[in-house]
């Protein structure tokens, strides 16, 4: 859906970004902003900056920044519409629909309303857990040590031992057999007719990232089969597409997620205060899951069970990972069977340092291949090798196969330069690893462009936060000079602004939808320069202005042309102006 810049500019202006943030972060006034804690690194001294005059937030330790939309898709990892719609609701502004489809508009109708039976299939869960029939099944999660408050933020409930005890909810309700075949909540045969799939079970609500009700685990508190029961595939439930707990796990400040096998290691983790696991839906993990990982995070943790099931579930889940480039390790649980157990029997601070010392997903595998060969025996010693170089030898850059024949060699105690002649043969064998270029280090002058940037960085902030300055500034410099092409765009925009008596910088990172575009905006309004009076300040912009425009002048001179006489004349003109700024006189 496309939405008009004046729409979004309404709804951004309408969310005061203070008022936002601060239902999120607690934020102190410093002067003229706010500062608090930031939420998007760990620290222990306030360096998250919220502007009220701009509109903007900017992390000076981080470099987390942008204006309210990119916190909302940052914090609650929103897509931008999902972002918008969300503060369109809080400011009650309405956004237009979507014309659809007859057949489009059945779907998201039918949609709905299946999320709605849901819905109300989840909060009867929720009270017959509470009430006195739900006796048992509450017995049974306090023996699994979980608090009411766990049990309240998963939505745990029960379904009673009645087969139609749902059905008649629903059916109270008004919700006709048709909805309710397609909701996946019924089962239907010719002697019993429609009647509940889940009774005599505890429930778990399963979540999409929303916090939207999408389907339903049942668990069984004896010893019946099937131990676990899903909800069926329907119109809003995709098993291979959805992670149970990623609603809550997305907005973990950790920087990986934990990746579970079943709920209650999900429920048992979160609760120990490892809120970054998920777990797949009762199937193995699918491309479409390490697709939607990849959405919230560059790094996995495995944390399948220790058994035989375990290993050959974190094998199949480790390539996947890898095609959709995230990083993987796997944690191992010994002597424990899984974390729950695990938990429960060391405690958390045992179980953290398990995480820090996880396994590389690469390594894990070989541990693995390790066990179809007799140590033991020479022979058998070296055909385990050989099958490590053919491994190592899969890696497409000659960095990183440098790095796992000393990681292997040091691992398994064989030489490296041994194991190095083995991975080329392989390699002879195989397809040639592609040639690499060698890197030319050009440091020297990349710091010299930094420092530029920098202070056309600190142009940019100055005219935001003293906009008197304008008239002084865009006589010497336009933004043309700015070397950046992102830079110079955001100049032209904030230029326009200033020209038409206007400064919205927040209005101006809207203009740009990649996170790492909003970031750099962010940046360029919120850059500092430590000075002990208004006096230093004062020397420090002149300075600064004489560097950006001499900067402009030698890279213009460069790009010349000798045949331009008019281009020659502008730069005669430009290094006139250029001495002009060494008797300048600015005043705050």
């Amino acid at each position: 859906m496309f939405y008009s810049d004046d729409l979004i500019e309404e709804v951004r202006s309408r969310n005061d970004i203070v008022d936002v943030i601060g239902s999120y972060v607690k934020l102190q006034r410093r002067g003229s902003s706010y500062f608090g804690l930031c939420p998007f690194h760990n620290e222990k001294s306030p360096s998250f900056s919220v502007s009220p005059a701009k509109q903007m937030f900017y992390c000076f330790g981080c470099g987390a920044g942008g204006n309210v939309f990119t916190f909302l898709m940052e914090y609650e990892n929103f897509t931008f519409p999902e972002a918008l719609k969300s503060l369109a609701d809080r400011a009650g502004v309405d956004l237009p629909e979507v014309e659809y489809s007859e057949e489009a508009k059945k779907q998201r109708d039918l949609k709905s309303a299946v999320l709605e039976v849901n819905k109300m299939a989840a909060t009867f869960f929720y009270y017959q857990l509470r009430a006195p029939q739900g006796a048992k099944a509450m017995e049974y999660l306090k023996n699994r040590a979980l608090s009411d408050e766990t049990m309240r933020r998963f939505g745990l409930g029960y379904a009673g031992p009645y087969s139609d005890a749902l059905y008649r909810y629903l059916k109270q309700k008004g919700i006709s057999d048709a909805l309710l075949k397609e909701s996946g909540l019924m089962s239907v045969n010719e002697r019993q007719g429609m009647y509940d799939k889940f009774w005599n079970r505890v429930m778990f609500p399963i979540m999409d990232v929303n916090g939207k009700v999408i389907g339903f685990g049942g668990r069984v508190m004896g010893d019946a089969k099937p131990k676990y029961l899903n909800s069926p595939e329907t119109i809003i439930f995709d098993k291979s597409r959805n992670l149970y707990g990623l609603h809550i796990a997305r907005t973990s400040r950790k920087k990986y997620l934990l990746v579970c096998e079943g709920y209650m290691d999900v429920i048992s983790m979160h609760q120990a205060g490892f809120t970054n696991a998920v777990a797949s839906l009762g199937t193995a993990l699918t491309s479409q899951h390490a697709s939607l990982l990849k959405r919230y995070t560059d790094e996995v943790i495995l944390t399948y069970d220790s058994d035989e099931a375990g290993v050959k579930a974190a094998l199949r889940a480790i390539p996947l990972l890898k095609a959709a480039g995230i990083a993987t390790k796997v944690l191992h649980m010994d002597p424990y069977k899984d974390p729950d157990e695990f938990i429960k029997a060391r405690g958390t601070e045992a179980f953290e340092e398990r995480i820090a010392q996880a396994e590389n997903s690469f390594l894990f595998e070989l541990s693995v291949l390790e066990r179809s060969y007799d140590m033991r025996d020479p022979e058998s010693k070296t055909r385990f090798h050989q099958a490590a170089a053919a491994k190592i030898a899969g890696f497409e850059l000659e960095l990183e196969r440098e790095n796992y024949i000393e990681a292997v060699a040091a691992k398994y105690h064989v030489s490296f330069e041994g194991l190095r002649r083995m991975v080329m043969n392989c390699l002879m064998q195989g397809v040639p690893a592609r040639t690499e270029q060698p890197q030319v280090r050009r440091q020297a002058p990349k710091e010299k462009d930094d420092g530029i940037r920098k202070s056309q960085r600190l142009i940019l902030t100055w005219l935001s936060e003293y906009p008197q300055l304008f008239a002084t500034i865009s006589r010497y410099i336009r933004p043309e000079d700015f070397s950046d092409e992102l830079y110079r765009k955001v100049a032209g925009m904030l230029y326009g602004q200033m020209e038409q008596g206007e400064l919205n910088p927040a209005k101006i990172t809207s203009c740009f939808t990649e996170p790492e575009e909003q970031r750099v905006v962010a940046q360029l309004f919120n850059t500092e320069l430590r000075v002990e009076s208004d006096a230093e300040r004062e020397k420090a912009m002149k300075e600064t202005i004489y560097k950006v425009v001499e900067h402009g002048i030698a890279r213009k001179t460069a790009e010349l042309d000798p045949t331009d006489i008019a281009g020659l004349q502008k730069l005669v003109d430009a290094k006139r102006r250029l001495q002009e700024i060494r008797k300048l006189h600015i005043s705050l």
